[in-house]
């Protein structure tokens, strides 16, 4: 019984140690796993103070990024900004203090914007010179004593009327939203920003971009077809890195389990960083080896939903990549204030889903239904192309937001925001939500008129010649307007430094009554065309623009005119010009030669919509608006740039004439000569200045019913166009 008992007990000391031994050296394995990873965030966090050595205790002790109280009506002084238009100053640059190409981008725009003023008197708004965007103490962007240099500013004032522009704030390890000085009062134009810091009303969350984000015009979306459904070859991708440890790395830790490799894709790397091999878990391999079979701009363009998951702060470069590529993205990014939430309806065009459900989303994905999913599709093309493609469209969507807060009264609804052709390209006069009375003072001289014939257009003719007698084309024309029935006024624009004739010698030499009235404009010297000026005056909808030597019959005109009832947003009208690459010069060419395609329609014979002018006036970049001080001829070209880029879509030409000007007009050739010459340098100067070009080529020509087929005149509408050589 004895020897049982010493057995047993022989027996089960044996087990005890092997345990023991068992788990010793599993915690010893564990224990020297965490001390390399230990001794990495050791050497980090060593690495990350000898790199901030240099920066100043009171950038390192500011906690708190901003005032959290401050509102409009607490830190914005209105009284710079009420009775006047809205204008922002941007403080000369920092001969010390370089800053890089993306704060660059900002400040061009900035200056380039109609809202810029160079006198700080007029300012509502100031920005910054010394470069904001990048306050991480380990980048090289980083602007060292940046409390001393703003309190420096002449009108800092402690930042009231300021705005800031931030992408990247705090560094390893947390990433603080912290910006490593006292911005006081200022607004923040931050991009990651988290709704906790988020001010609604005051500060404007703004997108993470490259880079390498274009400045002006920008690529477009990559969704070229409406095929519905919308098929793609993969339901949900993504493709990223992953990090092992700290803040974001929970979510992009935990997608290897939605991985199947075939309709949900998830694949990430540790392979980034100097240090990520001392980084590595047992996945990591695995991983890596997955990762580098898919390729992201494949994934991209083949995939219905895209997911954007949180990196190091809560914006990422891939909202704008997946919107882009017309991919929707779904956000899991827990507390992310998205960008410019304030005006754009991104329930519309994004799927948010707590970082917490992340197991639950291709179930959630799967419930939404095919229209849906092919609305979003499109608007993703929408908000890309009006809003986020630049930074020029980036910084104009931010001015634009602080503008409408000055002066609620100008807002525009949120339809205007989320749909063709948005907020950054609707006049002034769609602006309005209440009577005219409540226009903001500063505004008036705009002298927005009501539509009283909607259904009637306004002929604006502009004169070149000095002397007028009997046997001038311009009296035709005029006799020609009057015969029709839908003109509702006839403006004659008087460009001579010798009196015009009176108003009953008009009538009378044009052989018209009182009716349609006719008034003469005498044009001063003026840094914008009186021909769109007036344009934008006029008490229609539709404006026949012409030249005093332009010979029209009325039936060419009412057929015109019925064509535009059909297509207002274009211009229509009958003569066309083209453009061309010139592969020899590598640059964009324009043509008059006759041929059967055409981008261009000259607006000295054309209808097109009042408020083309008003936009040509108000909207155009000041660089842009400049060109045509200098070259006189080329406002044509550039009020086509403009419609094409507001519309998407070519003009319309009707009707073939090949002349449309009086044989008798005296015209100069080296006069013309010169025009053609200047017109081939702006339409490259266009292009630089748009970003891209908007110019849309068409071979679509709009005749009469019954035009010219071999039936009697008594059916036609049109008759006499059939004459016109």
């Amino acid at each position: 019984m004895n020897a049982k008992k010493r057995y047993a007990f022989i027996i089960l000391s044996v087990i005890f140690f092997g345990i023991c031994h068992f788990w010793g050296s599993k915690f010893r394995r564990r224990k020297l796993k965490l001390k390399n990873s230990n001794s990495y965030l050791k050497h980090s966090e060593n690495l990350y103070e000898r790199r901030t050595l240099a920066v100043t205790s009171s950038e390192i002790s500011l906690a708190s990024p901003y005032s959290s109280s401050c509102t409009l009506s607490t830190c914005f002084d209105m009284s710079k900004c009420a009775g006047k238009p809205f204008k922002v100053y941007v403080y000369p640059l920092d001969d010390n203090v370089q800053p890089s190409s993306s704060y660059m981008k900002i400040i061009n725009a900035v200056i380039d914007s109609r809202f810029y003023t160079s006198n700080p008197m007029e300012a509502c708004m100031f920005v910054l010179s010394l470069d904001t965007l990048d306050r991480d103490p380990l980048s090289q962007d980083f602007v060292r004593n940046m409390q001393a240099r703003v309190e420096n500013l002449k009108y800092w004032n402690n930042g009231l009327n300021h705005i800031v522009f931030n992408l990247y704030s705090g560094t390893w390890p947390d990433y603080t939203e912290t910006l490593g000085f006292d911005i006081g009062q200022a607004m923040l134009a931050k991009a990651s920003i988290s709704n906790e810091n988020y001010r609604p009303g005051f500060d404007i969350s703004l997108p993470l971009f490259h880079k390498h984000h274009p400045d002006k015009g920008g690529a477009p979306g990559f969704v070229k077809s409406n095929n519905f459904p919308v098929v793609n070859k993969y339901f949900v991708a993504f493709k990223g890195k992953r990090y092992v440890h700290g803040i974001g790395s929970d979510t992009r830790n935990s997608l290897h389990h939605l991985h199947n490799g075939q309709e949900v894709v998830m694949v990430t790397t540790c392979k980034h960083g100097k240090n990520w091999r001392e980084m590595m878990d047992e996945r990591c391999e695995e991983d890596n080896l997955e990762y580098d079979r898919w390729d992201y701009e494949n994934l991209l363009a083949n995939s219905t939903f895209c997911l954007v998951p949180r990196g190091r702060r809560l914006g990422s470069f891939r909202f704008l990549e997946t919107l882009q590529a017309g991919c929707l993205p779904v956000i899991l990014s827990n507390g992310w204030q998205l960008p410019f939430d304030e005006v754009l309806d991104w329930d519309a065009a994004s799927i948010s889903v707590d970082e917490r459900q992340l197991l639950q989303v291709p179930e959630i994905l799967h419930g939404l239904s095919r229209p849906r999913i092919f609305a979003m599709r499109q608007q993703t093309q929408v908000l890309w192309d009006r809003y986020l493609s630049s930074v020029q469209k980036i910084v104009e969507t931010t001015l634009e937001i602080m503008f409408e807060r000055v002066h609620p009264t100008l807002a525009r609804d949120s339809r205007i925001w989320n749909t063709n052709p948005g907020a950054l390209w609707t006049d002034i006069s769609h602006r309005f939500s209440k009577s005219q009375v409540l226009v903001p003072m500063g505004y008036s001289v705009l002298d927005i008129r009501p539509v009283t014939c909607s259904h009637n257009f306004t002929a604006i003719i502009s004169t070149s010649s000095n002397i007028v007698s009997s046997t001038s084309p311009i009296f035709r024309l005029i006799k020609n307007i009057a015969s029709s029935a839908n003109v509702s006024e006839i403006v004659v624009l008087w460009n001579s430094q010798v009196k015009p004739p009176p108003i009953k010698d008009w009538a009378f030499l044009g052989g018209i009554s009182s009716s349609p009235p006719i008034s003469v404009v005498e044009s001063k010297n003026s840094n914008i065309s009186t021909r769109f000026l007036q344009s934008s005056l006029v008490s229609t909808n539709a404006v026949l623009s012409l030249d005093d030597d332009v010979t029209l019959t009325t039936d060419e005109i009412n057929f015109a005119f019925e064509v535009w009832g059909s297509f207002e947003e274009r211009i229509v009208g009958f003569p066309a010009r083209n453009h061309y690459w010139d592969d020899g010069k590598k640059m964009w060419a324009y043509t008059s030669k006759w041929s059967n395609e055409y981008s261009i329609v000259l607006t000295n014979a054309a209808f097109f919509h009042k408020k083309y002018a008003k936009l040509y006036l108000e909207n155009l970049p000041r660089s842009l608006a400049s060109t045509t001080e200098s070259y006189k001829g080329c406002e044509h070209i550039l009020f086509n740039f403009l419609v094409s880029h507001v519309t998407k879509r070519p003009p319309i030409k009707v009707t073939q004439r090949k002349k449309y000007k009086d044989a008798i007009a005296q015209r100069d050739a080296l006069v013309e000569a010169e025009n053609f010459s200047q017109k081939q340098t702006c339409i490259n100067i266009f292009f630089s200045g748009f970003g891209y070009m908007p110019l849309i080529k068409s071979q679509l020509r709009l005749d009469p019913v019954l035009f010219k087929d071999p039936v009697s005149n008594l059916r036609k509408k049109f008759r006499k166009i059939e004459l016109v050589q």
